[in-house]
């Protein structure tokens, strides 16, 4: 049997998925369940240990290996399941040579020495990010991603992720520019820049160029590419050039996710965020200027040590304040080894119950975006025999149509959770 490759988390994740299959393939690997693991929550965690005891009842003969952020931050807890027979580091598992050692331990005659069980290194001493020019993406899939930043050189104190990808590096330009003009010549329609902390971009590069100027490059050299969305960005980090892109050119989708986390000033100061409320407001408003119609999402944490009723109450103002459309909650989930572990907790109960009327505020927004999209004509990407995406990445219900076609369509009513639309 061939290699499977289970993924928990990110659109970084997937992306690298792609990786890990076909170095793995190239490797001669087989027989093989590779799950590439989330640390970003406990219940990411508990969901992959799940998911490893799972499959090893399903395929006994299988050889897993854990790999991801879960396997960079908590390697040994990983090595010490019965299931797994290996754990690969962050780094490695984009690397041909750690699954050919992989292999070859596999291969070993008395079987894998305990020594050779963990290939995890530090994730911090890893300063350079080669790119990884894909073609293992089926040919014409409406939409693919494109690694272009990893890791992240600040330190929130309730993320742990930074310890599972180490400190920020970006792919050089001309190397990204040459993976999408490749995607667009496969017939991709649709191409997602993603990376951990995105608008980090080209920090470590020489001249320093920003996203803006990265997302300038590819419009300006690959006129044939159709659609590129930009991932979540740090709203305060945006670039002048970026705000200009937005405003300017059409191709470059008009929604945003934003990391926003929190609506209370102290609770953002106890994150160690860089932005105030009122930045998150101002750049909501400043980017609605330029393209009228953008839709905006956002994270945002729910209980988050020592938040009141009170702090969470300007959270839950900031989803009309900043005319949210689509909300990602996250119930503070406390990750051993971050300064917010220390931090006086929020009851378990208070927490959930505020994640849930985050997400009731959250569906409220959505709704009011379904209604004012009646009457809009849209161009919608085929993802599926069922389901498009407009520009404004909110899902329309399609008949049977061509994944990967971009249709021109007129928003005729929805039921609740996707558009219906017809041609014009």
């Amino acid at each position: 049997m061939g290699i499977d490759v289970v993924t928990f988390g990110c659109r970084l994740n997937a992306f690298e998925s792609e990786v890990i299959r076909r170095e793995a393939e190239q490797a001669g690997l087989t027989d093989a369940i590779v799950i590439n693991s989330c640390a970003v929550t406990n219940e990411a965690v508990a969901q992959a240990r799940q998911s490893i005891r799972k499959l090893k009842r399903e395929r006994p003969q299988a050889r897993i290996v854990v790999t991801g952020c879960a396997a960079q931050t908590q390697s040994q807890m990983f090595a010490d399941m019965a299931e797994v027979d290996r754990v690969v580091g962050n780094d490695e598992k984009m690397r041909g040579d750690a699954w050919r050692a992989t292999r070859s331990a596999f291969e070993a005659p008395f079987g894998i020495d305990a020594s050779e069980k963990v290939a995890v290194a530090d994730i911090m001493a890893v300063t350079e990010m080669a790119p990884h020019l894909l073609d293992g993406f089926e040919r014409g899939l409406p939409r693919v991603f494109v690694q272009v930043q990893n890791g992240c050189d600040h330190r929130c104190t309730f993320c742990i992720i930074p310890y599972g990808r180490g400190n920020s590096r970006s792919v050089p330009m001309g190397a990204v520019v040459d993976q999408v003009r490749a995607l667009v010549e496969r017939g991709h329609a649709e191409i997602v820049l993603t990376g951990v902390d995105l608008t980090s971009y080209g920090a470590d590069l020489p001249g320093a160029p920003k996203l803006g100027q990265l997302t300038r490059q590819i419009l300006r050299h690959v006129p044939e590419l159709k659609r590129l969305r930009i991932s979540s960005i740090d709203s305060i980090e945006a670039d002048r050039d970026l705000l200009d892109v937005i405003a300017d050119d059409a191709r470059l989708m008009p929604h945003l996710h934003l990391s926003l986390q929190s609506g209370d000033d102290m609770i953002l100061k106890r994150m160690k965020r860089r932005h105030s409320r009122r930045d998150a407001i101002d750049f909501c408003a400043q980017v609605r200027r330029l393209r009228p119609d953008i839709a905006l999402g956002a994270d945002i944490i729910a209980g988050f040590p020592t938040e009141s009723e009170e702090m969470f109450a300007r959270s839950l103002d900031l989803v009309e304040e900043c005319d949210l459309t689509f909300l990602h909650v996250f119930p503070y989930s406390r990750r051993p080894g971050t300064p917010a572990a220390r931090m006086p907790q929020v009851e378990g109960g208070a927490i959930k119950e505020r994640a849930r009327q985050l997400r009731t505020a959250g569906e409220a927004a959505l709704l009011r975006r379904l209604d004012a999209e009646v009457g809009a004509t849209r161009e919608v990407l085929i993802e599926s025999g069922t389901q498009g995406r407009t520009e404004h990445f909110l899902p329309v219900a399609i008949d049977d149509d061509v994944p990967g076609a971009v249709r021109r369509l007129v928003v005729t009513g929805h039921d609740g959770a996707r558009l219906v639309a017809q041609d014009r």
